[in-house]
């Protein structure tokens, strides 16, 4: 098993490794002022995500992901580390991202910007930057997506179980969705696992106690939230600790709680 994360101190380590490329994954503004030198910015809902389509955050079609990567100076053999200001939030969906898109050297900064800048590493102001073309090529991996259909179909085939990234209190009804038009609940069969459970001040908990906390390590696993964007933390999670098969619901509750001919719970 190839662990997804990697830390700061192995980072500045191997910040002179002239295959390395470190990627600051934007998703929500105002931008931050600062970031780890040298980084380049990963616009995740500008550059890297489909912007014809009405949900948010969805996947880039395989050639227009290609062209972005290539503006970054990626290459087919960079070796790619993503990270994000918060710890632990964006990093994974760019991670995932590179992943569905075929390219394997690609790890999330445990910890991310706030681990950097509190281990007094170097960091730099952000600016507009310009880069060699890189040679990246996308090769696609449709099966780690996952659609709505595919989703519905699951709830009676039970291929996989449905792990809900969202709070407690979304997934239970509890409280109004933060997107107009929603309805409250939940994917029926689906398992609520807020993604807050599995990090600790920005960082993944460790091995041994993701081990402890994460049901159905055996099961094939389909990782759903708002948008997809924590979903993908908690696919890096149990990426840790278990081999089973994985994928991502794209639209996640976004899209299955805007359909109303689509079943929920509460």
């Amino acid at each position: 098993m190839k662990i997804p994360i990697v830390s700061v101190n192995w980072l500045q380590e191997n910040s002179n490794n002239p295959e390395l490329i470190i990627l600051d994954a934007v998703l929500d503004s105002p931008p931050h002022d600062l970031q780890i030198s040298g980084a380049r910015t990963f616009d995740i809902k500008n550059n890297f995500s489909d912007t014809t389509n009405p949900l948010p955050n969805t996947l880039p079609k395989p050639e227009a992901f290609t062209a972005e990567a290539r503006k970054l100076g990626i290459s087919k053999h960079s070796k790619i580390v993503v990270y994000d200001t918060k710890g632990i939030y964006s990093s994974p969906r760019a991670w995932y991202l590179f992943k569905s898109m075929g390219h394997e050297n690609v790890w999330v900064l445990d910890g991310g910007f706030p681990a950097w800048e509190k281990a007094n590493f170097p960091t730099e102001k952000v600016g507009p930057k310009s880069f060699k073309e890189g040679d990246f090529e996308a090769h696609f991996h449709p099966e780690k997506f996952k659609t709505k259909f595919q989703i519905l179909n699951n709830i009676t085939s039970k291929e996989a179980v449905v792990i809900d990234a969202r709070s407690a209190d979304r997934f239970n009804a509890e409280t109004e969705e933060p997107r107009e038009g929603l309805r409250s609940g939940h994917i029926p069969n689906s398992v609520n696992l807020p993604f807050s459970k599995v990090l600790k001040d920005g960082h993944f908990l460790s091995k041994e106690e993701l081990k402890q906390i994460l049901p159905y390590q055996n099961e094939n696993l389909y990782f759903s939230c708002g948008s997809g964007i924590t979903a993908c933390i908690n696919l890096i999670a149990y990426e840790l600790v278990s081999n089973s098969q994985k994928a991502i619901y794209d639209g996640s509750w976004t899209e299955w709680g805007q359909d109303h001919n689509l079943p929920i719970e509460k």
